[in-house]
């Protein structure tokens, strides 16, 4: 687990962003976030609330989908960079693993594992060796190295995206829904490989998540996200005793007779997360 103490220094501290796709969508409406050195942190909420676009505008994809923070800041190491072009924020130690995994299909897994070192412009000799550090942790792709990656599993590639994030050697991986589409054995698996680098390694980690249970069974804090807006946060293991993420995120139901989702949901959420 991440050193809670004071001293441990923040890696990332969002303060109030507002994002506008086409410069007429308001998508996140005032978020803020921090993040410690080594921790795991966990965006929480349904699909549409704002956890993507979160990670898009920390790691600066969002210009490539006409969207722009227009309001707030994004400080990662003490420095602003929200107007960082994507490039620079990779090498400053940003790596993003967006939804639906995306590896280069044309391509063998070795060859998208290299891909992935391409900004640091280092020699073979310590490339080779960080590959064979990445097939260490992912002895499947090992297995499939010289195999097209668009051939692989669903479980494979998505672990290869996240391979091909670390041979940038990030500080930090934004990690968009990690569980889309794989059985529940492999999430497990991909979850105990985001604690073992964070353990062995010291990577820090966002992760978007819609399988509450999952994110919060491995992240040291969570942020929960409702239209844009973060509207609940805290400890993993508070988070998973709150009456409101059990019932309309864990699936526990309260006992108590409801008319309907929408209605019970819209009104514990203007009663007790926005009051």
């Amino acid at each position: 687990m991440v050193d809670d103490s004071p001293n441990t220094p923040t890696l990332i501290s969002i303060q109030n962003i507002e994002v506008v796709y086409n410069r007429v969508v308001l998508v996140l409406k005032g978020v803020s976030l921090h993040v410690k050195v080594g921790g795991i942190v966990a965006l929480l909420g349904s699909n549409g609330a704002g956890k993507s676009t979160t990670l898009k505008s920390i790691s600066g994809v969002l210009s490539g989908e006409r969207g722009d923070v227009t309001r707030g800041s994004i400080c990662y190491e003490g420095r602003q960079v929200e107007y960082l072009p994507p490039a620079v924020r990779v090498e400053r130690g940003i790596s993003h693993v967006m939804e639906g995994r995306r590896v280069f299909s044309h391509l063998t897994v070795e060859d998208n594992l290299l891909v992935g070192s391409y900004v640091r412009r280092a020699s073979a000799a310590v490339i080779q060796a960080d590959l064979e550090r990445i097939y260490q942790y992912f002895p499947r792709l090992k297995e499939r190295r010289k195999s097209i990656a668009g051939y692989t599993s669903g479980g494979e590639q998505q672990m290869l995206a996240l391979a091909r994030a670390l041979m940038a050697r990030p500080k930090m991986i934004l990690l968009d829904e990690p569980s889309m589409g794989l059985a529940p054995q492999l999430v497990e698996e991909i979850f105990q490989i985001v604690t073992h680098l964070r353990d062995n390694e010291g990577v820090t980690f966002i992760v978007a998540e819609q399988n509450t249970s999952i994110a919060l069974a491995h992240a040291d804090f969570g942020y929960v996200l409702e239209n844009g807006r973060v509207v609940l946060s805290g400890e993993s293991t508070t988070l998973r005793q709150n009456t409101d993420i059990k019932e309309f995120y864990l699936g526990a139901g309260s006992g108590m007779a409801r008319t309907s989702f929408r209605d019970t949901k819209y009104y514990r959420r203007r009663k007790r997360w926005l009051a």
